[in-house]
């Protein structure tokens, strides 16, 4: 099984388009379009994921923007997308089908092909409390690292094909709780990355 995508190359640049910072303020959000084929036999279900590898750790470093972040500083990971129960029969998702636009508090009910359930992503947290931007942020938001970041990130879309139907998830799920949910049932994965940066001295 591999998965890849019309909108950036393997290991490249992601268009401004699809990320939800840009250096002029919020961009156009729109998910990239995504593609895969030959899914491993037996499979029921898919799980999609969109994942920054490389968000720093410290808010207080995230706030300072008189402060360069720098490269060798502790990472860990965003969560930008989890989508769950995705039909065997899916095999596409066309750009900006199910992200087209900045919600502020997030998207009530996010598109997807009929029968998937998209859970939060980690906006929820880091809005947690700003009167303006808080709330529930289900489905794609895009990237939007911080200005004075020195590292470039890497965003990993991630596929896995499963072998039930439908996961056991609450109404409101977490990529932590889809990872426990698939736990036994995983039969192949995929993944491909891109990367974005919003300063004007890193490339990629």
């Amino acid at each position: 099984m591999r998965i890849v995508s019309d909108s950036f190359a393997h290991g490249q640049r992601i268009p401004a388009e699809f990320a939800m910072g840009t250096p002029q303020g919020f961009g156009r959000n729109r998910n990239p379009h995504l593609r895969w084929e030959d899914p491993p036999v037996g499979v029921r279900s898919f799980v999609l994921m969109c994942i920054d590898t490389d968000a720093p750790t410290d808010g207080a470093l995230v706030a300072n923007p008189g402060a360069p972040i720098p490269v060798e500083h502790p990472r860990g990971d965003f969560v930008h997308w989890v989508m769950a129960d995705i039909p065997a029969d899916t095999d596409e998702l066309a750009a900006g089908a199910c992200s087209d636009g900045v919600t502020l508090g997030g998207k009530i009910s996010p598109n997807g092909p009929i029968g998937e359930r998209q859970g939060l992503n980690d906006y929820t947290g880091w809005f947690a409390g700003d009167a303006a931007m808080g709330g529930d942020y289900l489905g794609y938001d895009g990237p939007y690292p911080p200005a004075h970041d020195l590292r470039l990130h890497r965003y990993f879309f991630r596929l896995f094909a499963l072998d039930v139907e439908r996961l056991d998830l609450p109404a409101k799920f977490t990529v932590a709780d889809v990872f426990r949910a698939m736990h036994g049932h995983t039969l192949s994965e995929a993944a491909t990355y891109g990367t974005y940066t919003l300063h004007p001295e890193v490339s990629g």
